[in-house]
């Protein structure tokens, strides 16, 4: 039977939505913001951050990333976020991405990711 399965990690929710779903190997992250900061390189990390939990309740690591959407509020921000992105990434295979500037993210985040994971697949890279 392939249900679908809720993955949380009891962070605060600003809308009616689940983090994270699977159904058998296959996670969708919704997307992450991390507003706890104000500057681009905390929202960042503190947004990786929540996906590596994210994806570790779901049994799963980055190194299972397929497909990572990044939306910024200011395309300036492109080279500091593909930065610590490619050192979060380390030596993994690096998913398909696409990034875009959008003009706005919710309660006034500076990025938003979302992703989409197949659990094991990236553990022979």
């Amino acid at each position: 039977m392939d249900r679908k399965l809720r993955i949380d990690i009891g962070g605060k929710s600003y809308a009616p939505y689940s983090p994270g779903i699977s159904v058998r190997d296959h996670i969708w992250l919704s997307g992450q913001i991390d507003i706890t900061e104000s500057d681009i390189e905390s929202q960042t990390r503190g947004t990786l951050a929540k996906i590596d939990d994210l994806l570790e309740a779901a049994n799963s690591s980055k190194r299972d990333l397929v497909k990572v959407t990044v939306l910024m509020s200011d395309i300036t921000f492109y080279s500091k976020i593909n930065e610590i992105y490619g050192d979060w990434l380390g030596d993994s295979i690096a998913p398909s991405r696409a990034a875009y500037a959008v003009s706005d993210l919710p309660l006034g985040a500076l990025v938003e990711i979302v992703c989409e994971a197949f659990r094991g697949s990236g553990s022979n890279d």
